[in-house]
């Protein structure tokens, strides 16, 4: 049976990227203590509790060329994280996302950036999602693609197979675009609060089906080549004005940065007091 092998935040980032490389997908126990979960929490809430998780935001994706009934409904989700939650951030400049984004995504481009972001609370008697890979956006690139995305989905409350635990395909990053998942090949990612699942942009993975009474909450972050087009149009989540407000070194991740001559922008004059921050 496959399964998804599990590390300790206290492991070598070495040991990480060699789950990453040859399973598509690794769990990094006693990344984030309680403390730090009950502050994404605390700074979400305003924002999740307006939102009703039966409402679909599948015809919104379907108009824009996405696949029907993509997002499962019983389900609550936030995007925009980076401007709406400071904690989230230090997620964002992580040590062990930026080792992992080192080794997995900087030798496919000069530098990376911050593609997705999302909170989800999966609710009871949500179903299972399709089975997809981040990098399907990029179809003018063949299946096994190059490495474009990395993505993680941090643990707020602990996820179990019962409760919707992310399902992954491990090993399904190195797969031929004709090579399908058969059931005993999907892998629930079990694993206690504070954990980070990451995988590779190419890992077949979705959302499991919630069968308690329970939510399950998770944090979802991705990262891209500094010269792809991101999933999440961080220039309008995270505008000019809020983007002054945070750290060169986020700013930068966010994409407020040049990749080689892609990206420049008109900077006035009043904006250099900013170029140091």
């Amino acid at each position: 049976m496959p399964s998804i092998p599990v590390v300790a935040a206290t492991d070598s980032p070495a040991k990480v990227v060699e789950c990453l490389e040859h399973d598509g997908a690794v769990v990094v126990t006693g990344v984030i203590d309680r403390a730090v979960r009950d502050a994404v929490m605390r700074e979400l809430a305003p924002h999740l509790e307006i939102v009703d998780p039966d409402a679909s935001i599948n015809k919104k994706y379907e108009a824009d060329g996405g696949t029907a009934n993509f997002y499962p409904g019983k389900t609550k989700r936030v995007t925009a994280l980076v401007a709406r939650s400071e904690t989230f951030r230090t997620f964002v400049t992580h040590p062990l996302m930026l080792s992992a984004c080192d080794a997995i995504l900087k030798p496919n481009c000069t530098h990376y950036q911050v593609h997705a972001t999302a909170a989800l609370k999966i609710g009871p008697g949500a179903r299972e999602q399709v089975l997809h890979r981040e990098e399907d956006p990029y179809q003018f690139f063949k299946v096994p693609r190059p490495r474009m995305i990395l993505a993680s989905m941090w643990a707020i409350t602990d996820f179990t197979e019962a409760n919707g635990g992310t399902h992954i395909v491990p090993g399904s990053h190195l797969w031929p675009a004709d090579r399908g998942a058969r059931p005993d090949e999907v892998v629930a990612a079990e694993m206690p609060a504070g954990s980070v699942l990451l995988w590779m942009g190419g890992t077949l993975h979705g959302a499991g089906a919630n069968r308690t009474d329970e939510w399950r909450y998770g944090v979802f972050l991705s990262y891209s080549l500094g010269w792809l087009r991101q999933e999440e149009n961080q220039y309008i989540d995270v505008p000019r004005d809020v983007a002054r407000t945070l750290s060169k070194e986020v700013r930068d991740l966010v994409g407020y940065r040049m990749h080689l001559g892609l990206g420049y922008a008109d900077v006035q004059p009043k904006d250099n007091r900013d170029e140091n921050r």
